[in-house]
């Protein structure tokens, strides 16, 4: 073990604070638990451990390992070099939250040019500096709802089909608050259609969540959902794909009061556990109960363009007792990431590689619905994600895919009792046809098993 102080200045440093020993630092916790006695294998030398952590490396799998056609809100994209290569520049990996911000006029710059991307594919007014994840995001829409209306509405409508893990944080979240309820998922199947959820809006909802493309794949016109919900003052939340809003309709054109989503299609790696990227877009006039940091453009006195944090006085850090939320901070180093991402592709680039998605996911459903013992599951428009009704257990099949070095799809059922035996397949640029026929081939052999 290396220890960086020496005994001298160690001694130097408990004089200082008024102690004898390091020991005395611990005498307010019980004393039966302080030193427990831990059950450690022997110590190990660097090459050792190297070794050690290799060989448990290699027992996961990787995307490199295997061809993927898992997603269900993560998604295998490709991400060119250069994204990667850039961010691991010393004065971007390295930087933090700049406390002083305007003397961090790079670090401003590149969120103002990731708010002006998030805005323009989203059809919103502005974008804040990106929140730690998508389900955080929905989770702050929420809580932005909540004090838009000062806590005088205390009913939030979520459609059934959001994605399960948003849901479970936004019900975290609410749980601190009082006389709040949370309708939909349960009296809703997860397959209704979102015109269902108009029977449940009413004077007292606060704010209505959907997701575009859902998280079932599919894509519905929110456009009289919005209407209905607009009428009764309420809010309405979109959850988006961002990727996909290169070819789909902005929520910001039919209606959208807020928009989040998971940023992680933009030029991010599927990694266990993130850092990913909460997106948050709104409306000009809710800027004020949005959370997180707001970059502006502006001129000095000299006339030259400087970058700046702009309506920090809504934030926590400043004014606290009328804070609406505790987020003020952002996923910098990400939304640099995606940011340059989709400057690299560009406007075009973008748009095919959501062409990709489509076109793939649409070959494949064509071959699948052609297997004995599989269907699709639903008539509805999709993206590059679809559910398929399968004639054994989504498990059972997985186990046989990776035995074929393939990645299955999710399994609805972990979720959703009623959708026992339907798989959700996600398809994207980095399925080539082969991999699609071999999939096709492997789910015939297993049906026929």
């Amino acid at each position: 073990m290396f220890y960086p102080h020496t005994e001298s200045e160690r001694a130097e440093m408990l004089r200082s604070i008024g102690v004898q020993s390091i020991e005395d630092l611990f005498v307010d916790v019980p004393e039966k638990y302080r030193f427990p006695k831990l059950d450690l294998p022997p110590s190990l030398t660097e090459m050792e451990a190297v070794t050690l952590m290799q060989e448990l490396a290699n027992e996961n799998y990787s995307t490199h390992d295997l061809i993927c056609f898992l997603g269900a809100g993560a998604y295998n994209h490709y991400v060119p070099a250069v994204v990667d290569n850039l961010i691991r520049r010393g004065e971007f990996l390295t930087a933090y939250t700049p406390y002083q911000p305007e003397v961090s006029q790079g670090t401003l710059q590149a969120i103002f040019e990731y708010q002006s991307i998030i805005a323009a594919l989203t059809g919103m007014d502005v974008s804040n500096a990106s929140h730690y994840d998508g389900a955080t995001a929905a989770a702050e829409a929420v809580v932005m709802a909540y004090h838009n209306f000062r806590g005088k509405r205390g009913k939030y409508i979520i459609s059934p089909s959001l994605n399960p893990q948003f849901r479970q944080v936004i019900n975290t979240y609410l749980s601190g608050y009082d006389n709040v309820s949370v309708a939909g998922p349960d009296e809703l199947d997860p397959m209704s259609s979102p015109d269902e959820l108009e029977q449940f809006i009413d004077m007292d909802t606060a704010m209505v969540i959907v997701q575009y493309p859902d998280f079932l794949g599919r894509i519905y016109d929110y456009a009289q959902l919005a209407n209905k919900t607009h009428a009764l003052g309420t809010l309405f939340a979109v959850v988006v794909n961002p990727l996909a809003l290169a070819l789909l309709k902005p929520p910001g054109e039919f209606g959208a009061d807020v928009v989040v989503g998971e940023g992680q299609p933009l030029g991010i790696p599927m990694m266990y556990g993130g850092p990913y990227l909460g997106i948050f877009a709104t409306k000009k006039e809710y800027v004020r109960k949005m959370a997180g940091r707001l970059v502006g453009e502006t001129v000095d006195e000299q006339g030259k363009r400087g970058y700046v944090l702009t309506l920090t006085a809504r934030e926590q850090h400043i004014r606290r007792e009328k804070a609406t939320s505790n987020i003020c901070t952002n996923q910098g180093l990400i939304a640099l990431a995606s940011a340059i991402y989709v400057s690299l592709v560009g406007k075009q680039g973008l748009r095919q590689v959501a062409e990709l998605c489509y076109h793939k996911a649409h070959y494949a459903a064509q071959k699948i619905s052609q297997i004995e013992g599989y269907s699709l599951c639903c008539n509805a428009p999709y993206f590059h994600e679809f559910i398929v009704c399968c004639p054994k257990p989504v498990e059972e099949i997985n186990a046989h895919l990776l035995e074929h070095q393939i990645l299955g799809g999710y399994d609805l059922g972990k979720n959703f009792p009623s959708l026992d035996h339907h798989m959700l397949l996600a398809f994207t640029e980095m399925n080539s046809r082969d991999d699609i026929d071999l999939l096709c081939d492997v789910l015939a052999e297993v049906a026929n098993d």
